[in-house]
Formats: C-alpha cells, sequence, structure tokens
C-alpha cells in the first residue's frame, strides 16, 4: 500500500535531518514534508473507494444469491405443476416440491450467510488498515508537529541570544 510507502519516506526524512547543532532539533524541508502529507491525503480516498467496493459486491452477491434461490423455487413449482396429472405423482411432486424449497432455502441462507461472513472479513481487514492508516498518520503528524514547534523555540531562543 502506498500510505505506507509515504509514512516510511517521511520517518525516513525525519531519521536523516541534519541536526541542530548543540541540540536534539533537526531541520526539515517544509514544502517536502506538506508534500509527503498531502500525497498520504490523496492515496486515503483510495482505500475508501476500495471499501465501498467491496459493500457494492456484497450487495451484488446478495441480489445474485437470492435471484438464484428464487430461480430454484421457480423450477421447483413447475416440476410440480407438470406432474399434477395422477394423485401419486401428485402427492410424490409435492413432497419433492418441499424439499427442493428446503434445500432452495438452504442453499440462499448458507450462501446469504458464507456472502456475509466474506464481506464482513474484507471490511473488518480494511477498517483495521484504515485505523493503524490513521493511528501512524497522525503520530508522525504530532511528530513532526512537536519537532516543527521544538524548532521555533530553538529559533526564538537564538534570535533573543543575538538581541
Amino acid at each position: 500500500m502506498e500510505i505506507y510507502t509515504l509514512l516510511e519516506e517521511l520517518e525516513n526524512m525525519i531519521e536523516n535531518a541534519k541536526k541542530v547543532p548543540f541540540s536534539n532539533k533537526i531541520f526539515l524541508d517544509r514544502d517536502e514534508l506538506f508534500q509527503i502529507i498531502e500525497d498520504i491525503r490523496l492515496k486515503l480516498p483510495e482505500d475508501l473507494k476500495q471499501a465501498r467496493w467491496v459493500r457494492e459486491e456484497r450487495q451484488r452477491i446478495l441480489t445474485e444469491a437470492q435471484k438464484e434461490a428464487d430461480d430454484i423455487v421457480k423450477e421447483a413449482e413447475n416440476r410440480i405443476i407438470a406432474m399434477i396429472d395422477e394423485h401419486e405423482i401428485t402427492r410424490k411432486a409435492y413432497e419433492k416440491k418441499q424439499e427442493i424449497i428446503a434445500q432452495a432455502n438452504d442453499m440462499s441462507r448458507e450462501i446469504d450467510k458464507g456472502t456475509k461472513e466474506y464481506a464482513d472479513g474484507i471490511l473488518q481487514d480494511l477498517e483495521e488498515n484504515v485505523k493503524q492508516i490513521a493511528a501512524k498518520l497522525q503520530e508522525t503528524i504530532t511528530y513532526v508537529d512537536n519537532k516543527v514547534n521544538e524548532t521555533l523555540v530553538t529559533i526564538d531562543n537564538n534570535r533573543k541570544e543575538l538581541k
């Protein structure tokens, strides 16, 4: 995922930054830092698009499963109508109809359950990834903000010393 690459680039930039002599402060290229943050912001919507696609795909699969179940039920009903000629055949057809409907309902429930579990798993993974990215981004922004503030304080102190 490119966001992780951008976060690593940000970390490398901080780790490799020149240090202010006689302090624990560092110099960072402000434009480069803002560019990386902007790139991260631009990449986040792609993950959100992926989550939307997963949701839509889940709905498509559920709709398809319901249609398949409906088709199976209609097929069973059509078979029963064709067998109504004799009482014995009618009785057997009714039993078969019930069996097919039960199987179709079972299949529909299993497909629906499996689809929901699959979609939930994908959404859970995506949610965890987005939370990790957000936490890492927040941590990095906080770190950079602290470093920028420390640098500004050092600059201010140095300017005061010069006066």
